[in-house]
């Protein structure tokens, strides 16, 4: 499936890449270098904790490898006729005017008006007009949105 992501999202993941492929890289190679200095290997448990990490790590690097490969970059030239990824939507309820901004799952901050395409109330608000009305079912009940503004 993939992961939706503004530009700023995706340069953040692709600097976590090359901070682990470079720094982190070398920080533990360093530390191995110092591990087998000390002697035995088979006894050695500092370096047997770094070997694991650097498995970790590599691992790391290879799932966000897999991630940036299948990442979808919202534009910013978006459509304003329905409500897609990248859309910024104004909405009214009974809990009064609100703005979400719908974003990918790895940039999704609630509090921030940011919330997920896969969330309940993403997904509910995904290919919708303005003027249409979109309830959202939420453990706390029902909720009634009219689409007001996409922008």
């Amino acid at each position: 499936m993939p992961e939706y992501f503004s530009e700023e999202g995706l340069e953040k993941l692709k600097q976590e890449l090359h901070e682990l492929k470079t720094m982190k890289r070398r920080e533990i190679a360093a530390r191995l270098e110092h591990a087998k200095s000390l002697g035995d290997l088979s006894e050695n448990a500092e370096y047997q904790e770094t070997k694991e990490e650097q498995s970790l790590v590599e691992s790391q690097i290879g799932e966000l490898e897999e991630r940036i490969r299948h990442a979808v970059l919202i534009k910013k030239d978006m459509r304003t006729d329905r409500v897609t990824v990248g859309s910024t939507v104004r909405v009214t309820s009974k809990h009064g005017e609100e703005l979400y901004s719908i974003v990918g799952s790895e940039e999704a901050s609630p509090l921030q008006g940011r919330i997920s395409n896969e969330s309940p109330m993403g997904k509910a608000f995904l290919g919708h007009k303005v003027g249409e009305h979109v309830e959202v079912k939420t453990p706390g009940g029902v909720t009634r949105y009219e689409i007001v503004e996409i922008r």
